[in-house]
């Protein structure tokens, strides 16, 4: 699908803007798992009608249905009503998030918007799932924040501990993203997920300062010594899956950390540096198929401006690592992705030296074709946990 009609196959209320049809869409295919509610999502995106570009009345839209909905979740967990005070939690937090991703780094309401999505998520599901929990991996400039969800049944066929998925973010998502995206699914199959802000992303990020890096093996190694230590986890069966710009991690530390027993790539890259020269090109002649601001790369990478930001992703290629990945991998991408061409996805998939591998593409028939699948994420997310499932064998 060519930019010009990308937004086409999304909710039509921005048919001219790829980003809010984006991110409106993405809320609106959380609804499976609890992160949103049609009605909520409705009721802002016809608001906006018409605003199309106002990052101000975006975010203004968003907060105040963020602030709606926490108001129904104290409100009913104060009669005791702790479920649906769960769910409105967890609304809540998505739609603050969403409106978040729209204000800049230098504005101090980020920062405080961010604290309210995380903690309200939190509150949320500890509600809703027992033994889900804030955790912190030990890391060189300070603890990644985590969230462990443990498996929803015990080890199948005998085994004493569980498996688990350490499940990174990607350039513009976050641990409570993750959680909802694909930590549900696996827990349902009897798979521990830890879904971890490495650096550069979310809480990492947003509060504790921690840039993006290249060698993202050390921050996947330091959360799998974390995982593994856990008494409940089996350390043999420890996978990694990222999404997104974790196209690129995932595969970066399959490379060099072989202690995970498999990994996924959902949305694949491959050089992430020429996606972001073209996508700064295009955002500076005033394109709109981009899923975040022109400002959101110096932030990620900690540097001071975008060219500084593009030198500093020159280091995140694949074409001379690919070749070292032994274990067991997945692709999972979108046919009609307009941010990462499928084509990227098959170059990846050729370069990766595995000989178990595999190249799943959504179409447009299946839905999923969209970036990291967004436009059908309960069938995407089921998909990857039922492949986790029978690569783990907990079968249920």
């Amino acid at each position: 699908m060519s930019p010009q009609n990308a937004s086409e196959a999304w909710f039509p209320y921005f048919k001219d803007n790829y980003l809010w049809s984006q991110l409106i869409g993405v809320v609106l295919n959380l609804a499976p798992m609890g992160g949103s509610a049609m009605w909520e999502v409705d009721r802002v995106g016809k608001r906006l009608q018409g605003k199309e570009g106002d990052s101000k009345a975006w975010v203004e839209e968003w907060m105040r249905m963020a602030d709606f909905v926490l108001d129904i979740a104290e409100e009913e967990e104060k009669k005791g009503h702790k479920r649906t005070a769960a769910g409105a939690y967890v609304r809540s937090s998505v739609y603050r998030y969403v409106a978040e991703r729209q204000i800049h780094p230098d504005d101090p309401r980020k920062q405080a918007a961010y604290r309210q999505v995380t903690d309200h998520f939190e509150r949320g599901m500890r509600f809703l799932i027992p033994g889900f929990e804030r955790v912190e991996v030990p890391y060189e400039e300070g603890p990644l924040p985590a969230f462990w969800i443990p498996p929803a049944y015990g080890p199948a066929n005998g085994a004493e501990k569980a498996p688990a998925v350490v499940f990174f973010d990607g350039f513009d998502v976050s641990k409570e993203s993750t959680a909802l995206w694909g930590g549900l699914a696996l827990r349902e199959r009897g798979v521990g997920v830890l879904c971890v802000d490495g650096p550069g992303q979310g809480e990492a990020l947003r509060l504790n300062g921690i840039p993006s890096r290249h060698d993202y093996e050390v921050p996947a190694g330091a959360a799998f010594d974390y995982v593994s230590a856990r008494p409940d986890v089996d350390p043999e069966r420890i996978g990694l899956m990222a999404c997104s710009m974790g196209g690129y991690y995932a595969p970066r530390a399959a490379a060099f950390e072989h202690r995970f027993a498999a990994c996924v790539a959902w949305g694949a890259h491959y050089d992430f540096h020429d996606v972001w020269s073209k996508r700064a090109a295009l955002l500076q002649s005033g394109g709109t198929v981009a899923a975040s601001a022109l400002w959101q790369l110096a932030w990620v990478m900690g540097c001071p401006d975008l060219e500084s930001g593009l030198k500093k992703a020159e280091d995140y290629k694949l074409a001379d690592v690919a070749g070292n990945i032994q274990m067991p991998f997945l692709i999972i991408h979108g046919e009609n992705d307009a941010l990462q061409p499928v084509e990227i996805a098959r170059t990846l998939s050729d370069a990766v030296g595995s000989t178990d591998k595999e190249l799943k593409i959504f179409t447009a028939e299946t839905g999923g074709c969209q970036h990291c699948g967004v436009d059908n994420l309960l069938m995407a997310g089921n998909w990857a946990a039922d492949w986790w499932m029978d690569r783990f064998g907990t079968g249920n």
